[in-house]
């Protein structure tokens, strides 16, 4: 049997919503098992500041601005990454956003396609651009990074959970798609403790993990890591249009966050 392990070697991983959270720790982590990282945010001293960490690691990497919910400017980034490294062998679509409102009534057309735009939109169009270069290169994995709330959206983030239940009907749709060259898997991510937290109300959290979280806790960020390392890798050479669930066991309780 041929040996199969986490190794990233030189292979070309762009992750959006790269800089902080989640994303830079998946970033930091193909770095260390040697890939080459591309970091895109809509705030570039935020990419420059993580770039540096994984050049610190003895890697390549390219910070980049990018608003993932702008249509028409992702044709640019990913000429630009090509640009620079020749190919991409993964994509993370990470990127996200929820922005608070008092009530249903109040969501604005305005908010509501921007959180359609940031969540589904981009990622809709920067696998459907990146996946078919993969599919006339060498192949690749995509990634996309969902929320348990598509599966049991909370109340005052209805549009997020709408939107992110659509990132788990295209991750199938797009692993037939881009078959048998790329694979397409998803990340269903629960209550993670990254810069999001900081607007939980955390006595009232912390009291409902010890019993709707068999774990009884939040994920810490670097939690990400080993599910993302797994789909970016060849130890998933077998797994395509899946959603795997990261939640510490909570099953997406709506009354966590």
């Amino acid at each position: 049997m041929e040996k199969v392990s986490f190794d990233l070697t030189d292979r070309i991983a762009l992750i959006t919503g790269g800089s902080r959270g989640l994303g830079r720790e998946m970033a930091l982590a193909f770095a260390s098992h040697g890939a080459d990282v591309v970091v895109a945010s809509r705030k570039l001293d935020q990419c420059e500041a993580t770039a540096k960490e994984i050049e610190a690691l003895g890697r390549r990497a390219l910070p980049l601005a990018c608003h993932v919910g702008k249509w028409d400017s992702l044709d640019g980034i990913v000429e630009t990454v090509y640009a620079q490294f020749g190919r991409l062998d993964i994509l993370v679509n990470n990127a996200g956003m929820s922005p608070l409102y008092d009530s249903i009534t109040d969501i604005s057309e305005e908010l509501f396609d921007k959180v359609i735009g940031v969540n589904l939109k981009g990622p809709f169009r920067l696998s459907a651009l990146i996946g078919k270069r993969m599919v006339e290169g060498q192949g690749g994995s995509i990634i996309n990074i969902t929320s348990t709330g598509a599966i049991t959206p909370s109340p005052g983030a209805e549009p997020y959970g709408a939107a992110k239940a659509g990132l788990n009907a295209i991750t199938r749709s797009f692993a037939h798609a881009f078959s048998p060259k790329v694979r397409v898997n998803a990340i269903m991510a629960g209550p993670f403790l990254t810069d999001i937290s900081k607007a939980w109300d955390m006595e009232r959290f912390t009291k409902l993990a010890r019993t709707a979280i068999p774990l009884q806790r939040g994920g810490a960020p670097d939690e990400i890591a080993g599910a993302a390392l797994y789909l970016a890798s060849d130890l998933s050479s077998f797994t395509t249009g899946s959603v795997i669930t990261v939640d510490g066991g909570s099953g997406g309780h709506p009354g966590l966050v």
